[in-house]
């Protein structure tokens, strides 16, 4: 495992941040930290990145400590935090030059890299621009281009996509993919579930500073109920029967039955309406997603 964490514990005066956070991340793959706010997933990071020490607990880094070894932690992360890190005075070119002389890479390096990740995130033609002139995307773009400079093993990503707009964010999802197709490990906090559903290959969801539930979003979902068929009728009366015909439960003048997913079973439930007299008003199906997850583990 790259990133490791044992009973991670923070408490700011008499307030509790962390409970005992435990984290296992596996070099190559996405872990999302979700939770509402004030779960403790910034803070989590924070130690992760050696900016915040923990009152208690343990956590390795591609095997270095982050109490005892911090500069070699910092030296295989990068942390692209909640908004751009970025010089508005400076161009795009500028910015990640600077950054790649700051990282010891001598200035024909620092050139050759530069160029390398304008191409890789799409601001070569907007390079010799100042990045006051810069999108929010351009920004949340270059300020991650400038994280990659010196090559890290593991991203911290804090909120990455918070206030761009879907064409920017999906771009985002689509450069964090390439990320992690080439060996990159990634660490997101995120507000957005429909992201933490799509990049992560396992979740974490915090809740008061404990992890309330672990896996993937596919076993997440599983533990809020299965996939459903929900049916609505004309009647009352019509509801009532259907009710006493098939095995299901009523909620909002809707009938809610079990399902596995098939079009057989969809179509096993129509046929024994219709044999029964019965035709459904409006027919649809429901799969958990992970805002039902997040609403039932963290109400």
């Amino acid at each position: 495992m790259i990133v490791e964490a044992a009973e991670l514990r923070k408490s700011y005066g008499a307030t509790e941040v962390l409970a005992g956070v435990d984290l296992r991340v596996p070099e190559g793959s996405v872990l999302a930290l979700l939770g509402p706010n004030g779960a403790g997933k910034t803070t989590t990071v924070r130690i992760l990145t050696t900016l915040t020490r923990p009152d208690a607990g343990h956590a390795t880094i591609a095997g270095y400590d982050v109490l005892r070894q911090p500069a070699r932690v910092r030296g295989v992360i990068s942390l692209t935090g909640q908004s751009a890190a970025v010089d508005e005075n400076q161009t795009g070119r500028e910015n990640l030059v600077m950054v790649g002389r700051l990282m010891h890479l001598g200035r024909p390096a620092a050139r050759r890299r530069t160029g390398e990740l304008l191409e890789q995130f799409g601001l070569t033609d907007a390079m010799d621009r100042r990045v006051k002139t810069y999108s929010g995307g351009m920004r949340r773009r270059l300020d991650l281009a400038m994280s990659l400079i010196a090559r890290p093993r593991v991203i911290f990503l804090d909120e990455p996509t918070t206030g761009l707009d879907p064409a920017s964010r999906s771009m985002m999802w689509d450069t964090i993919g390439e990320l992690v197709r080439d060996g990159t490990t990634i660490v997101l906090t995120t507000q957005y579930l429909e992201e933490a559903d799509r990049l992560a290959d396992r979740i974490v969801l915090l809740d008061h500073g404990r992890i309330v539930a672990t896996g993937t979003a596919d076993a997440l979902k599983s533990q809020v109920g299965g996939e459903r068929i929900e049916l609505r009728f004309r009647s009352d009366p019509e509801l009532l029967k259907a009710t006493g015909v098939l095995d299901g439960a009523v909620d909002q003048d809707v009938l809610s039955i079990p399902s596995d997913g098939t079009a057989a079973h969809l179509h096993h439930v129509l046929d024994t309406l219709r044999d029964n007299g019965l035709q459904p008003e409006r027919v649809s199906s429901h799969r958990p997603t992970l805002d039902d997850v997040f609403l039932a583990l963290t109400a």
